[in-house]
C-alpha cells in the first residue's frame, strides 16, 4: 500500500497540474533555506569577530568562517523537516484538491482547514521537527547511527504530521488521533518513505508536495479499510 501510494505521489507532483505549485514549493522552500542559512552565517562572522585571538591572528577567522559556512549547509539538511512543514501549510489545501479530484472524484471532497488552523499546526509542527533533529544532531559525526537517528525521528515525527493535515481535511482532530493510534505502524512506514526523500540532496525540495499528497492517498486507503472491515462478531 506504502510504495504504491508513493509512487502516485510521486508521478502526480511531477504531472502538469502540479507545475505551478511545485515551483511555489520550490521557491519558497529554497527562500526559507537561504534566508536561515545567511542569518546564522551572519550570527557566526559576528562571533568571531568579537574574539580577542583574532585581533592577533586574522586568518583564524577566515578559516573559521568558512569552516562554518560549509558546515551550515550541510547542517541545513536537518532543517529540511521544520521547513518542510512550514511549506506544506501553505499548500497543503491546493495539493489535497489535485489528488481528491484525479484519484477518489467520486468521494465527497475535504474541507479546506481553516488559514490560522492550517499556519499554527504548521509552526507547531515544524518546532517539534526542530527539537527532534537536533536531537539526532548529537549522532552527526557517529555512523551508521547518524542515518538511523535522523530517519528514525523523522519517520515518526513526519508520518504524524502529515497524516495529521491531510486527514484534518476530513475529520476533527480527536477521530485524527484515534485513526492515528489504530494506524501507527502504517503511518510510520508512510512517514519513512518520506524521510527517505528528505535524506536525499535537492530531492528533498520536493517533501513539502509529496507528503502532502502521500498521506493524502493513505488517509482515504486506511478510511476504505476501515469501512469495508467486517464487523466483530456479537459476544
Amino acid at each position: 500500500m506504502i510504495f504504491d501510494s508513493a509512487l502516485k505521489a510521486l508521478r502526480q507532483i511531477l504531472s502538469p497540474p502540479f507545475r505551478a505549485i511545485l515551483w511555489k514549493s520550490l521557491g519558497l522552500t529554497v527562500a526559507l533555506l537561504a534566508l536561515i542559512w545567511a542569518a546564522l552565517t551572519k550570527l557566526i562572522s559576528y562571533g568571531l569577530s568579537s574574539a580577542d585571538i583574532l585581533a592577533q591572528y586574522p586568518w583564524i577567522g577566515t578559516y573559521a568562517a568558512f569552516l562554518a559556512g560549509f558546515g551550515l549547509v550541510i547542517g541545513l539538511g536537518y532543517l529540511i523537516p521544520s521547513v518542510s512543514m512550514l511549506v506544506a501549510g501553505f499548500f497543503l489545501d491546493d495539493v489535497a484538491e489535485k489528488v481528491e479530484r484525479s484519484h477518489y472524484l467520486a468521494d465527497p471532497p475535504g474541507r479546506p482547514l481553516p488559514v490560522a488552523t492550517a499556519l499554527w499546526e504548521s509552526l507547531r509542527f515544524a518546532a517539534s521537527a526542530l527539537l527532534i533533529n537536533l536531537v539526532a544532531l548529537i549522532f552527526l559525526l557517529i555512523p551508521p547511527f547518524n542515518i538511523v537517528a535522523f530517519l528514525a525521528a523523522n519517520a515518526y515525527l513526519l508520518g504524524r504530521e502529515y497524516f495529521a493535515l491531510a486527514a484534518g481535511r476530513f475529520r476533527p482532530i480527536e477521530e485524527v488521533r484515534a485513526m492515528r493510534s489504530r494506524h501507527s505502524t502504517t503511518i510510520l512506514l508512510a512517514g519513512l518513505a518520506i524521510a527517505v526523500m528528505v535524506a536525499i540532496p535537492f530531492v528533498n525540495l520536493l517533501t513539502p508536495l509529496f507528503g502532502a499528497a502521500l498521506m493524502v492517498h493513505v488517509h482515504k486507503r486506511l478510511t476504505l479499510r476501515e469501512e469495508t472491515r467486517p464487523l466483530p462478531p456479537p459476544r
